[in-house]
């Protein structure tokens, strides 16, 4: 995800910010730490299926999951950023502040971040979603 992000970030400005280290980083663990969580996930819900069913689990999976993992990975970090202006964090006040703050992250990386999964994340979510597809036979 890391590798599809970059001609993005590229085409949308040409490297333009100095947080392209941390992008990188943030999208390669997004997709990391999403990997663990979605094949046993495909497994349980395409076991059975016909190749085409299996298809359309895996694409769907993953391209949820990755996305679901990196904006939450952006959104802890985004917290992290704001939290040393919060009430504490288990307080009402802070758990509140806590909600507002990663809703605003999962927007946020909604509205900027999906935009860098394309044009090339979408033919490597295809061609992965096709692979493992096969490979569940």
């Amino acid at each position: 995800m890391a590798l599809s992000m970059l001609p993005s970030l590229y085409l949308r400005n040409r490297f333009a910010t100095v947080h392209v280290e941390a992008l990188t980083v943030l999208y390669f663990a997004g997709g990391l730490l999403a990997w663990p969580f979605i094949i046993p996930a495909i497994r349980l819900v395409a076991r059975n299926a016909s190749a085409e069913a299996r298809f359309a689990a895996c694409f769907v999976l993953l391209a949820s999951g990755t996305i679901a993992m990196t904006a939450f990975l952006f959104a802890m970090e985004y917290w992290l950023f704001y939290a040393q202006w919060h009430q504490p964090l288990l307080s009402r006040m802070g758990l509140k502040q806590l909600i507002g703050t990663v809703a605003s992250g999962v927007y946020q990386f909604a509205v900027m971040g999906l935009g860098l999964y394309l044009p090339i994340g979408l033919p490597v979510l295809a061609g992965v979603s096709l692979w493992l597809a096969k490979a569940m036979r």
